[in-house]
């Protein structure tokens, strides 16, 4: 993948105990590969895996934006529904008006659309990580997603 000098990688993922049930989101951005610049979580108590999913990424696009690290940086998911959604479907759809080849609208367009608006204009790298694989920062995500559902399912 060349130098890793500056590159940012940003981590996500989300998931849900029951689908819908009370789920969670998390990213972590690192820099060079190693060094965590940010890391954060957060839950509802009814949704879905796949909204969960949608907003680690959207999460993790507003802090990138913020820290004004979205230049050359690389968005790995393992969440095919987020890459194929974004690298595949999303043009697609929004030229359907957000409507599906069979012509139903698009499920959690609201996030998709939001997305589609932080992706904009960015120079990001989509790729999908196989999940529960053992790769450190997919399996840190992982863990902050169920810490947090923890954390919700208590109250």
């Amino acid at each position: 993948m060349g130098n890793l000098e500056n590159k940012i990688i940003v981590w996500t993922d989300g998931g849900c105990s029951g689908n819908p049930g009370p789920g969670a989101w998390a990213f972590v951005i690192t820099k060079n590969g190693e060094d965590v610049i940010y890391e954060k979580a957060g839950s509802e108590k009814h949704t879905t895996n796949n909204r969960m999913e949608l907003q680690a990424v959207i999460n993790a696009l507003h802090k990138l934006k913020n820290l004004d690290l979205q230049l050359g940086a690389e968005v790995r998911t393992d969440s095919l529904y987020v890459k194929k959604g974004v690298t595949e479907w999303m043009t697609k759809w929004k030229s359907n008006g957000w409507r599906t080849a069979g012509k139903t609208p698009v499920k959690n367009a609201e996030l998709w659309g939001e997305l589609d608006g932080l992706n904009e204009g960015l120079k990001l790298k989509w790729r999908w990580v196989k999940g529960h694989a053992g790769t450190f920062y997919n399996e840190r995500c992982d863990r902050l997603v169920q810490e947090a559902i923890a954390e919700i399912k208590k109250t």
